[in-house]
């Protein structure tokens, strides 16, 4: 997923917290964070216990709902 130079933590942060909308640039911020994620869990024992919040769990749940729907 190509990065657009956004900002991926605000896009996540504001959809979160209802000043912007849950769209497909929310959802792409989602997947982005997510890649990186795992990126530095395969990288380095020391990020394997990192998680994504509750609410933004939550939010790639949604995500995948969509996609099925």
């Amino acid at each position: 997923m190509p990065d657009n130079g956004c900002n991926h933590f605000e896009v996540i942060t504001k959809s979160l917290t209802g000043d912007r909308p849950t769209d497909e640039e929310t959802f792409s911020s989602t997947a982005v964070l997510a890649q990186r994620l795992e990126r530095l869990k395969r990288s380095n024992p020391l990020f394997e216990k990192i998680d994504f919040s509750e609410q933004v769990e939550e939010l790639a749940l949604c995500e995948m709902i969509s996609a099925i729907c």
